[in-house]
């Protein structure tokens, strides 16, 4: 059986932790893993970073292509538009 989990990986910083809170925030059966530089986060089938939760915690506005300062790596199918970076495993 194929693994149908995906995964980001951020920097562990300022900048890139509430991004962090809002995956946790709005991806209910993601995993998160801290390591001392990085965040791995984990969830089965889809992750969604959402714009607007990220704006509520910065209080600010947010693009989600501000994202890929911080990223890593990824894996999954990658949806990308104005308002969401979403990862996900097609069939």
């Amino acid at each position: 059986m194929a693994n149908k989990n995906v995964f980001i990986a951020l920097q562990n910083n300022e900048e890139a932790r509430p991004i962090i809170e809002a995956i946790e925030q709005d991806n209910a059966e993601a995993r998160v893993e801290y390591a001392p530089a990085m965040v791995k986060i984990d969830a089965p089938g889809r992750l969604v970073v959402r714009r607007e939760t990220v704006e509520e915690l910065i209080g600010r506005d947010w693009d989600p292509q501000e994202l890929h300062i911080n990223l890593i790596s990824l894996s999954g199918n990658i949806d990308e538009d104005d308002d969401a970076f979403v990862l996900h495993r097609g069939d």
